[in-house]
């Protein structure tokens, strides 16, 4: 079931790191493509409108996909890509979320256990949307990237913020009803910055967390906080972080980040003043300048953000030039 019955679990107060193994953020990774990041892809109807109906589905068969408590997917590896292996039901099951349609089709997503075949189609491998979101169709990746962060907000929001009562689930998933005042909760999406600090020049500032795997970095992110803009928390992270002030602050791009709930939107910013850095050493365990022949012949990091990410979508820019 896609909302488990009322009882508080780990799930309901998740820690504030989230541990990347290798497999997620391998060395050796190709330079992303395209305008938009790649989880900011879609070619699905969402289909807001079906979700009041007292069935969405309009009665047709419904294609299913299954996600387990580990963020992980049935898979097929197709001759060009890997594939999501769908269900095929006759009708939307009790517990699932409704996603939308593609091609006339209505697709949701449940939660439920692995196994070796679905629907009579072997799988190859179980796998998050980490490891295989850079090269998923676009209809696969944004179909995952929705699943995962509305799976994830009912498992973290059991219960109501209001009287503490379990929440009743409606409108084919997306609602949730406080039983005892009657109010509706809708899933929450938390807006965090990722930002790109360069020099002006030929150098860009890159750090590492603690619970990242040894030899990587990335570029500097972290949450909005209540009463700040966007271009206000990037200026704050970038201080706090590495001791920087940042100026010419610019919005370029967003992309969804289901782990679990996040809006990343993403900033390049110019560092003012001084090449020394000041970590702060809750956050980031590392930090330093790159050059951008390091990033492009390999002599920097061990490994850069892998495709999927927002990340290494805008290095990937600020390496070819697009940001001075």
């Amino acid at each position: 079931m896609s909302v488990p019955p009322g009882g508080s679990t780990t799930a309901d107060n998740p820690p504030n790191v989230d541990p990347v193994s290798e497999a997620a953020w391998p060395e050796g990774t190709r330079a992303t493509t395209g305008g938009v990041p790649v989880l900011s892809r879609a070619a699905h109807d969402r289909a807001h409108l079906a979700r009041a109906l007292p069935d969405p589905t309009g009665g047709r068969p419904v294609r299913l996909l299954t996600v387990d408590g580990d963020r992980a997917v049935p898979v097929e590896e197709g001759p060009d890509r890997p594939r999501l292996i769908w269900d095929e039901r006759p009708e939307l099951p009790a517990g699932a979320v409704y996603l939308g349609e593609a091609g006339g089709v209505p697709h949701a997503a449940v939660r439920g256990e692995r196994a070796l075949t679905v629907n009579g189609r072997p799988v190859d491998r179980w796998t998050g949307l980490r490891e295989i979101g850079a090269d998923l169709s676009d209809l696969d990746a944004g179909l995952l990237a929705q699943a995962i962060g509305i799976l994830e907000w009912h498992e973290r929001n059991r219960f109501s913020p209001l009287s503490g009562e379990p929440t009743t689930i409606e409108r084919a998933g997306w609602v949730q009803r406080d039983p005892a005042t009657r109010t509706e909760h809708f899933p929450r999406t938390d807006p965090a910055v990722i930002m790109l600090v360069h020099d002006g020049a030929d150098r860009v500032v890159l750090g590492r967390q603690a619970v990242w795997p040894p030899g990587r970095f990335s570029i500097l992110a972290g949450f909005v906080e209540p009463g700040e803009s966007a271009e206000a928390a990037v200026a704050r992270e970038v201080a706090e972080e590495v001791g920087l002030r940042v100026t010419d602050i610019r919005y370029v791009t967003s992309q969804p980040w289901p782990f679990p709930q996040s809006l990343m939107l993403g900033f390049v910013a110019r560092a003012e003043g001084g090449d020394i850095l000041e970590l702060d050493p809750d956050e980031i365990e590392e930090a330093r300048w790159f050059t951008r022949e390091e990033l492009r012949s390999g002599a920097g990091p061990r490994a850069l953000p892998p495709p999927v990410s927002i990340a290494r979508h805008l290095l990937d820019r600020w390496v070819a030039g697009e940001f001075s």
